[in-house]
């Protein structure tokens, strides 16, 4: 499983990469460079990739799931209410390619502030004789 690390001032996230054509874009594409901007209980920055929406995109989505938000060409993380949500339901503005997923505390994205900067890229895995010796994360 492909997996790369979303980095802001603060806060490390890892990404576990689902096998859609989105992820595949967004992996071939890295390392990506933008500022957070927030909706509500969503923080979301622009990637300035094209991506066709995907037959099973959605617009209400669980926490940890990652989306792809094709109208504003930006990923997209719920952990909460937005201005369109109903209930306690995570509704993002329109439907979304899911192309990763995540575990997180929301605690811990809440404190993810506006205009930091965002930097996602890479988890490079280096092996020796088949077994995972270390991590090293390659800018």
């Amino acid at each position: 499983m492909r997996k790369i690390v979303l980095k802001c001032e603060k806060a490390e996230l890892i990404l576990e990469l689902r096998e859609t054509l989105t992820a595949d874009i967004i992996y071939n594409s890295l390392p990506l460079k933008s500022k957070i901007q927030k909706w509500g209980e969503e923080i979301f920055f622009e990637t300035g990739l094209n991506v066709e929406l995907e037959n099973n995109a959605k617009s209400v989505v669980n926490i940890g799931e990652i989306a792809f938000w094709n109208d504003g060409s930006a990923i997209a993380i719920g952990y909460g209410k937005t201005p369109i949500s109903k209930g306690n339901e995570i509704r993002l503005i329109s439907p979304c390619n899911i192309w990763a997923d995540c575990k997180f505390d929301k605690s811990y994205i809440e404190n993810i502030k506006e205009n930091e900067t965002i930097i996602l890229e890479r988890i490079w895995i280096y092996r020796s004789t088949n077994i995972v010796s270390n991590v090293f994360l390659k800018s």
